[in-house]
């Protein structure tokens, strides 16, 4: 849908350190699936495993924390089943 629309993105360009050991060293990261530049934003799509839900939300709120100039917008399952019917997109 982005390259449909002609929006520039990137896979998974950028890892945000959001926890550290006693030492300093980096021990958590976040990847964020997308990077649209030309609007700034991170987007993460969660829509396989929806057990990994509760944890990649908690990983969206500790990069807010650390990093509020950061935009990242998540995407569930629901939005994207609803993206899909929405331009009427099968995946068959």
């Amino acid at each position: 849908m982005l390259d449909f629309y002609d929006i520039k993105w990137l896979f998974e360009p950028f890892s945000f350190d959001i926890e550290w050991d006693k030492k300093g060293n980096a021990v958590s990261k976040f990847t964020p699936d997308f990077y649209l530049p030309e609007y700034g934003l991170f987007i993460e799509i969660t829509t396989l495993n929806q057990k990994l839900v509760t944890r990649k939300n908690r990983k969206i709120r500790r990069l807010k924390e650390l990093y509020p100039e950061v935009k990242c917008k998540i995407f569930y399952r629901k939005d994207y089943q609803h993206l899909l019917f929405k331009y009427n997109i099968s995946l068959e």
